[in-house]
């Protein structure tokens, strides 16, 4: 495994998910959305941000440790974890 995604400065050493998402606004409540829950429902939402999320908190901890890049469109955020992936 590569130790770090340059360009972020992520440490990608102690990673236990990576995953894509949406930010959407639902009535005014800001929250997290996968990418498979916004092609089904997405629009009954308004799709803010597509994020990479890199989570690094082990497992049975409560205290969340993520780092998220943000993309305004879906193609971007594909090319990205294209980027990501081989170094994993």
């Amino acid at each position: 495994m590569i130790d770090k995604l340059k360009e972020a400065n992520i440490d990608l050493a102690k990673l236990t998910r990576l995953y894509p998402a949406v930010l959407i606004d639902s009535d005014g409540e800001i929250a997290e959305m996968s990418l498979e829950w916004a092609d089904l429902y997405g629009e009954k939402v308004t799709i803010l941000k597509y994020i990479l999320v890199f989570d690094f908190t082990p497992l049975n901890e409560e205290i969340k440790n993520r780092k998220v890049l943000e993309y305004n469109s879906k193609d971007a955020l594909i090319i990205a974890i294209n980027n990501v992936a081989p170094l994993l």
